[in-house]
């Protein structure tokens, strides 16, 4: 578990963090010849609708009080069932925000729209697969001919310690004063699939239950400086968000709490592959720049990326839940029924939420674009180690991850993966 304190203001000025081979990572970097974050051609959703946009296959409709967010998510493929409300002041719109005018987060497996009752603009954080988050905004007046905008301001704020030092995402647990500022002086945790519920969700609404496992969400920091819940006699179970402000003006009265578990998931998930990109990339052009020292760094650096993202992918530290989690909106079963499905009917995004978040604990980011781009050095070693633990042959610290575990997650890839390794074969005691 990360806690940090972020002061944005000095973020885009130095930016600075040790990972993967200890080297570290400047902002300057983001236009070095092996990344040219600002210059490559990009291939995230955003471009992409962009285009389509150009040649008229598709027109984005400006429509009541959330202008151009319904006609958005639809181009996006992205689903309103996602919908998560943050009301603490954590973003560059902050002085909209306020637990009586939250903000929405809208995402898919490659993208996230935010959107502010009252606000603007649009905003738009879509991955391109090698290049990371590539940030937009889509003014929220009504045109003839609307398009994404790319804003490079979104990096002040989205390239840092918090997001491993590449263009990506973070989710912090914020202790909110009442009016959704973050109380001066406070802790700030940054919140993944490992970190503990009683540090999660804290500025943000939360709805569905978590049975007997505390969090932060729904919450505000009183007088005497305890967190206490904006809904007396409710403590930090909510069915929906009527009554906590105008939810007719949201597309969703919901901030689903699955939704909420595969977001933070997803989007630590999406930084591992972007910086595990990129650090390669560098390493192999100094090699070819100074061939007279030979590979040894990148292989050694392939190897560490190697193990940090297998084991993120399956989950091999995540928080244990001691209770049954269950969403209200509608998000777990729309993203359970995505598949893709094995021959028993069987998908690595259906859930378990008694025990665990997945049932079959591997993270269904295998499937996206960001892992079949990686660096084909890395990809040969995340599957030699995958293969490793799920074969039985590497045991220490796996032990969570069962033989039934094991064999399911294998047989599930090798009818739904394209390109596995030709050696993932069944496994047998």
């Amino acid at each position: 578990m990360v806690r940090v304190v972020l002061i944005a203001g000095l973020i885009l000025l130095v930016i600075a963090v040790t990972f993967g081979d200890g080297t570290v990572m400047s902002y300057a970097d983001l236009d070095q010849p092996a990344i040219q974050y600002n210059s490559q051609t990009l291939h995230d959703p955003g471009t992409q609708l962009n285009r389509k946009i150009q040649f008229g296959e598709v027109h984005l409709k400006f429509d009541g009080p959330q202008g151009y967010l319904r006609s958005v998510l639809d181009a996006l493929d992205v689903p309103i069932q996602s919908q998560l409300v943050v009301f603490s002041k954590t973003s560059f719109q902050a002085d909209r925000i306020n637990p009586r005018n939250p903000r929405s987060l809208f995402f898919s497996d490659s993208v996230v729209v935010g959107w502010v009752h009252g606000g603007p603009i649009i905003e738009v954080a879509a991955e391109d697969p090698k290049q990371g988050m590539i940030f937009y905004t889509l003014s929220q007046n009504p045109a003839r001919q609307v398009r994404l905008s790319r804003d490079i301001n979104c990096l002040a704020c989205h390239v840092s310690y918090a997001t491993l030092g590449v263009p990506g995402t973070l989710m912090r647990s914020v202790f909110p004063e009442p009016d959704g500022a973050t109380v001066s002086g406070s802790e700030q945790y940054l919140t993944e699939d490992r970190s503990p519920f009683a540090q999660r969700w804290g500025g943000w609404y939360v709805t569905g239950s978590t049975g007997w496992m505390p969090h932060m969400g729904n919450s505000v920091v009183n007088k005497a400086g305890k967190l206490q819940p904006m809904s007396p006699g409710q403590g930090s179970n909510l069915e929906s968000l009527q009554g906590h402000f105008d939810t007719a003006a949201y597309l969703s009265p919901y901030s689903d709490v699955v939704a909420l578990m595969v977001f933070e998931h997803q989007m630590h998930m999406m930084n591992l592959f972007t910086r595990a990109g990129w650090d390669v990339r560098r390493s192999s052009y100094r090699d070819e720049m100074n061939p007279e020292k030979g590979h040894a760094a990148t292989d050694r650096l392939v190897r560490q990326t190697a193990r940090e993202l297998v084991d993120y992918m399956l989950f091999v530290d995540e928080a244990p839940m001691t209770s049954r989690v269950e969403g209200t909106s509608g998000f777990a079963e729309k993203f359970s029924s995505e598949g893709p499905t094995d021959r028993q009917g069987r998908s690595l995004r259906q859930f378990d939420l008694q025990h665990r978040l997945m049932r079959y604990p591997c993270s269904y980011m295998i499937y996206s674009d960001a892992f079949d781009a990686l660096p084909d050095e890395v990809k040969s070693a995340v599957y030699e180690r995958m293969w490793k633990i799920l074969s039985g042959q590497e045991k220490e610290k796996y032990g969570r991850l069962t033989f039934a575990d094991r064999k399911d997650i294998v047989e599930i890839l090798r009818d739904t993966k394209k390109r596995l390794p030709d050696y993932f074969k069944p496994i047998t005691r």
